[in-house]
């Protein structure tokens, strides 16, 4: 059992970037012809044959404009892929395996948990190798961001490629 959430992007923003993406571009869908894609809108993986996009994505300017916050110098943008059209949002798995609940999570991979304050200015981060037990590490990552007052929200990103994978807020 999970004491964090992982936030996929809202539907207000995915409804935006499937028009035009963060950095002002128009949404190209395409059929994925291999699948494995990493999903922000639903967080899993892509199936052969979806529809999806990959668009450019500013997740703190984004939580920013929610809270009034100004990132300044710390506002970026990266890749993301998303589903071509609204997918609904993660599915529910009441018999899903422990590590279920952590989209991308696989034993071995490597993660960055970037650290965030209520201004928007990045706090610290840490890499993380999920080992053996991806599902205890991140929730020791968690519990160690959040154990200091000052951090509003975690982004977890892959390590290899800087991408954005999901959102943790304060609980």
């Amino acid at each position: 059992m999970t004491t964090y959430t992982p936030l996929p992007i809202g539907p207000a923003a995915l409804a935006a970037l499937r028009d035009r993406d963060d950095a002002g571009r128009p949404c190209r869908p395409y059929t994925d012809e291999e699948g494995g894609a990493p999903l922000r809108c639903c967080l899993r993986l892509s199936e052969q044959g979806e529809r999806i996009a990959l668009v450019s994505y500013a997740p703190l300017r984004r939580w920013a404009a929610e809270t009034g916050a100004d990132p300044g110098a710390y506002d970026e943008q990266g890749p993301l892929f998303i589903h071509a059209a609204d997918c609904g949002g993660p599915a529910p798995a009441p018999d899903a395996a422990p590590d279920a609940a952590w989209p991308f999570a696989r034993p071995g991979a490597l993660r960055t948990a970037r650290r965030y304050g209520a201004a928007g200015h990045i706090l610290g981060g840490r890499v993380l190798d999920l080992g053996p037990d991806p599902s205890a590490a991140l929730e020791t990552a968690l519990a160690e961001a959040f154990a200091d007052p000052a951090v509003a929200l975690v982004h977890l990103r892959a390590a290899e490629f800087g991408c954005f994978l999901f959102e943790v807020r304060r609980p």
